[in-house]
């Protein structure tokens, strides 16, 4: 049977999803029709319904459960991984965050959800691919911005500067691990092939673990010409013991934004 599984060249992905993809472990027969994509489009495909495997942001699982299914391996939950609010200026006056131009990396991203936990008033926002934001900061094209990724590690060699850290915010606001993506299946395939996808991605993971810190020419190739040390860092920050297993916490993190998610959208 072959589905078709969608993820972001990132290296926490490709980390997690390199042996299952290029025939490091056994997959019982099941084949992958792989693509991938960056989250907001995959967040959009998920509302189409278009894969049947696909990582994707919270807000859009919330938005799809009806479709899928989370699976308990693959997730990026974790602390201190949560999104920056930047800016060219410094200190930014917090009194001017509801009425400035703010660009976002996705309607359906965490990140646009943690920024509106923390800042409900804005309304002046923009939304662009992830790794363009920090240069329309640095162009003036917005006078925040939210970054997420390998940026977090680059923002400062263009001149910006901190704000705020949204999920250090999130954290300290409501004593749970901050949940950015998962994993989903469709629901119509089952509980015997959810299972077996679960299971295959935590052997995949494990087989990625027990191989670090080599990086694998996969997660090379898709990392977007940066160095090494970078991945090591993108990957020690959101691959953890969440991503084998969300586990009681971790599934406590997501119905807690699932919770906050309801009261942003209906204003309660």
């Amino acid at each position: 049977m072959k589905l078709k599984l969608g993820f972001s060249p990132c290296p926490n992905d490709t980390f997690i999803f390199d042996a299952l993809v290029n025939g490091k472990i056994d997959t019982g027969g099941l084949e992958f029709e792989v693509v991938l994509e960056d989250v907001e489009t995959l967040n959009r495909w998920a509302l189409e319904g278009k894969l049947d495997v696909t990582k994707l942001s919270f807000p859009a699982y919330f938005k799809t459960q009806d479709q899928y299914a989370l699976l308990n391996a693959g997730s990026a939950l974790g602390k201190g991984v949560g999104p920056l609010l930047v800016s060219r200026q410094q200190p930014f006056p917090e009194a001017a965050i509801d009425e400035a131009a703010i660009i976002l990396p996705g309607v359906n991203t965490t990140a646009h959800l943690l920024f509106s936990f923390a800042y409900p008033g804005a309304r002046n926002k923009s939304f662009g691919v992830f790794h363009e934001i920090e240069d329309a900061v640095v162009n003036g094209m917005a006078d925040l911005g939210v970054i997420i990724h390998e940026n977090r590690f680059t923002y400062q060699d263009k001149g910006l500067m901190k704000v705020k850290d949204l999920g250090e915010y999130w954290e300290e606001t409501m004593s749970v691990p901050i949940p950015l993506g998962g994993i989903v299946i469709k629901r119509s395939l089952g509980t015997v092939l959810y299972d077996q996808v679960d299971a295959l991605i935590r052997e995949s993971l494990r087989y990625s673990f027990d191989h670090y810190p080599l990086v694998s020419e996969y997660v090379k190739d898709h990392a977007q010409a940066m160095s090494e040390e970078v991945m090591r860092k993108h990957i020690d920050l959101y691959v953890n013991d969440y991503s084998l297993d969300l586990g009681p916490e971790g599934k406590k993190a997501v119905a807690t934004l699932s919770g906050v998610y309801d009261r942003v959208h209906t204003g309660v």
